[in-house]
């Protein structure tokens, strides 16, 4: 169940309530009049099976309550009660799976931000990762993997083109940039320390490395694993499934091919700077079409759950 709190103006108060109680996934509704101070107005709580959530929200923001007033969700960790249970029963699918457009577009749209947390993860990431690469280790790689916060940036992207929200989409892609550009500077700057203290050179880059060759040989594959990670990626974002993402960050290419770029780059290999940025570049794109078609299919299904959940409703009260 999740909990939705909305600061009304008066004057739509009624309106409000009438829409909660008209949908049988909404329950324990509560009016607190006249207790709003800022932004004044009146109070009106509900608890809604998270499967119904997002054509409520829909409606809500269409009378202009984003505007006029507030509108907040949060989950119900515990809900001990026949209402809440009947009114789970009565949405359209399951909670786990539900999507909440609302929901998703609030949480990208803090991703597509740039922060100096970010930037410094990102430097870190991709740093690790050039060592990885450089050192045939595949731990430091998978390591790298995980501690890079590119999806979020990602998701970002995809989640503003299928909103159409271009703005937010720009300022994902500038953000992507920078965080890459931050990793692939500083990348360049430890490879030529390592190269001052002795650790590397290029006979280190050009020496066999057969567990990581893959980072900057890019194949028939790497169309395919980038679009399956978008798309697996993109549903541990949706449903909540933070665990998958763990999963994601390890199977895509992003962060080591951009790291091997840089020290390949300052050891003078050109081939394998070409190499990895096109790996780079493959994984990008296939990931931002992997996410964006899975959260098309995910919409889609769920507007086709929703009518089918109205015309249930529908019939059920003609008889």
């Amino acid at each position: 169940m999740q909990h939705l709190r909305v600061v009304s103006p008066s004057a739509t108060t009624a309106d409000v309530v009438d829409l909660l109680k008209s949908s049988p996934a909404a329950t324990n509704v509560v009016v607190l009049p006249d207790c709003a101070v800022d932004p004044p107005g009146d109070v009106v709580m509900a608890d809604i099976a998270r499967e119904a959530l997002h054509p409520i929200l829909d409606r809500l923001t269409d009378m202009g309550l984003h505007r006029e007033g507030s509108l907040a969700v949060e989950a119900v960790d515990t809900s001990l009660s026949q209402h809440a249970t009947r009114a789970e029963d009565a949405a359209p699918g399951l909670s786990e799976d539900a999507l909440v457009w609302h929901e998703v577009v609030d949480r990208t749209e803090a991703e597509s931000r740039t922060s100096l947390g970010y930037l410094a993860l990102m430097a870190l990431a991709t740093t690790i990762g050039m060592i990885g690469v450089l050192f045939d280790q595949p731990i430091l790689v998978v390591g790298a993997m995980v501690v890079g916060p590119d999806f979020g940036p990602l998701a970002a992207i995809s989640v503003a083109l299928v909103g159409r929200r271009w703005r937010t989409a720009g300022r994902a892609v500038a953000t992507l940039a920078a965080g890459f550009g931050a990793g692939f500077a500083a990348s360049v700057v430890m490879a030529l320390l390592l190269q001052a203290w002795g650790l590397a050179d290029q006979a280190t880059l050009l020496a066999d490395r057969p567990q990581t060759s893959f980072i900057w040989a890019p194949d028939a594959l790497s169309w395919v694993v980038g679009a399956l990670a978008g798309a697996a990626g993109m549903i541990s974002l949706t449903t909540g499934r933070s665990g998958v993402l763990v999963g994601v960050l390890i199977s895509v290419t992003t962060v080591p091919a951009v790291g091997n770029a840089a020290v390949a780059l300052a050891y003078g290999v050109g081939e394998e700077t070409v190499g990895s940025l096109a790996q780079f570049a493959i994984n990008v794109t296939m990931i931002v079409a992997g996410a964006v078609l899975c959260l098309v299919i995910q919409r889609t299904w769920w507007r086709f759950q929703g009518r089918s959940a109205a015309h249930r409703a529908m019939v059920t009260s003609d008889r």
